[in-house]
């Protein structure tokens, strides 16, 4: 069977989020942050970049480390250790200019650290530091950064769009206060009045020009759309980090993160820096607000999202980030097919086991259980800068082995889409600290299209049952009934 591409399109071991893909001659690159599989934190690891050839968006091969933290001379002070969500231009010299923010404690001013710049002669080769963005006297541009700077050649002018938004009070539902005022965040919160009164000014999406030695900026930043958002087209759908401008004919699309945190959404503009309009939400990594879904149905773990559109051979993509190990530091990069409209909208799309393969994956052989588009037990979190501790079902791994782990009587595991074709065996890898049943669903609400039994085992152990289902496209939902917990490695079909 000819290889596919399925979500998340990385080796399942490959934790590289904030995914910004840029196609440079023909192939497409995935710069990103890079987190650790169960770490503690965001983005402990190098910058490592991915490519794949534009017409098979499938063989993606790993291009190696580009850029280590220990280049950035901020490195070597007690803060600073991590590289946050970078993004890569391509210079009016042919150069590729890698620009990213390291981590750090928020700081008097409203700012993480300056904008760090390295460059490269080809995509993905070895970067070097450069230095940071600065003023014509040599001071750094410091001036409402916080972090993710995304970058666009507009034509030959070199256009970067950073910041991030909080809310000016503290909102009263918890909801909130967990998705936006984390622990770890809670100091934002603290210094928001400080943050308006001092020469960094208030936050929110920024822009600024840089000269031909991509560094220097050539005027003061500017924001592009307005911080008080109530009255706006943004009031429901506020800015909260992830900036990212691509440029679509003659038409601006700003792609952000909002509040919400689990969402990407665009807003659209005829100028690169004013006059920008909500558009809409893009997709959701727990698809909320797909045909009305409410945030207490979300279907996965929620969490932060970063990522933008590209056109990869006359189809547009949307990437996007999911969560996995019950908290924000170990995400994993998947995309999905979208429609730029003729009138320039862009519809919400679902997120799927199938993203980038451009058609639904054959029900044939076997996947790994772990490109789950959905997974829930009916009370998924919102992510909040943690590790969670109490029980509900996750991508997870025990030494060299991915699975979905924590899974109880009710867990649902979906799957969009499989190609089904004179299937007549459905098979799941698996082990159980009890027994049940995997109820198998080709539409949630309808009738069972098979059964499998699994019994209380310490070791994976392939479990079998027939299948009673048309030929036709069909999602797989498998939802577990029965005692103890079970982990789930790999689905299979004959």
């Amino acid at each position: 069977m000819k290889k596919q591409a399925y979500n998340p399109f990385l080796p399942l071991e490959e934790y590289i989020p904030d995914g910004e893909p840029h196609v440079f001659g023909d192939r497409v690159y995935l710069y990103g942050s890079h987190d650790k599989e169960g770490g503690d934190t965001f983005c402990m690891l190098d910058y490592t970049v991915y490519s794949a050839p534009v017409n098979d968006l499938s063989d993606w091969r790993c291009e190696g480390v580009i850029y280590r933290a220990q280049q950035d001379p901020d490195y070597h002070t007690s803060d600073r250790k991590y590289m946050y969500a970078p993004d890569v231009v391509q210079g009016n010299d042919g150069k590729y200019y890698l620009y990213y923010c390291m981590s750090g404690k928020f700081g008097k001013g409203g700012y993480f650290g300056p904008i760090s710049v390295a460059v490269c002669d080809t995509p993905a080769g070895k970067y070097e530091y450069l230095g940071f963005v600065k003023y014509p006297d040599g001071t750094p541009m410091k001036k409402y950064v916080c972090f993710d700077p995304g970058v666009i050649n507009d034509n030959g002018t070199i256009r970067i769009y950073y910041g991030t938004q909080f809310p000016q009070e503290k909102s009263e539902n918890p909801q909130d206060s967990e998705r936006y005022i984390s622990e770890e965040m809670e100091s934002f919160n603290k210094s928001s009045e400080e943050m308006l009164n001092t020469p960094g000014g208030v936050m929110g999406p920024c822009t600024v020009t840089v000269c031909d030695d991509m560094m220097t900026v050539k005027d003061e930043p500017r924001h592009i759309i307005p911080y008080e958002t109530k009255g706006t087209s943004f009031e429901e759908h506020p800015f909260f980090e992830a900036s990212s401008m691509r440029k679509v004919g003659d038409k601006y699309y700003f792609i952000y993160s909002s509040w919400q945190n689990h969402e990407l959404c665009y807003a659209t503009s005829d100028y690169p820096d004013k006059d920008f309009v909500y558009g809409g939400t893009i997709v959701s990594n727990g698809d909320i607000g797909l045909n009305g879904r409410k945030e207490a149905d979300r279907l996965n773990m929620t969490g932060t999202t970063h990522g933008s559109i590209i056109e990869i051979n006359n189809q547009w993509y949307i990437f996007y980030h999911r969560l996995t190990h019950k908290s924000d530091y170990s995400r994993q990069a998947c995309a999905e097919r979208i429609e730029i409209q003729q009138d320039g909208k862009i519809k919400q799309v679902e997120v799927t086991s199938c993203g980038l393969n451009g058609k639904p994956l054959e029900a044939k052989g076997s996947y790994p259980a772990a490109i789950a588009c959905n997974i829930t037990n009916g009370k998924m979190p919102h992510g909040s800068n943690k590790i969670y501790t109490e029980s509900f079902p996750n991508v997870t791994h025990r030494g060299n082995d991915r699975f979905i782990g924590e899974i109880k009587e009710g867990t649902l595991i979906g799957y969009k889409y499989f190609n089904f074709t004179d299937v007549s065996e459905i098979s799941v890898t698996a082990n159980c600290s009890g027994n049940g049943y995997f109820n198998v669903y080709n539409e949630l609400g309808g009738n069972i299209v098979s059964k499998i039994k699994i019994d209380l085992t310490e070791e994976w152990t392939k479990f079998s049952a027939a299948i009673n289902i048309p030929d036709g496209i069909y999602p797989v939902y498998l939802i577990y009934s029965g005692s103890g917990e079970a982990e789930l490695k790999e689905i299979s079909f004959k």
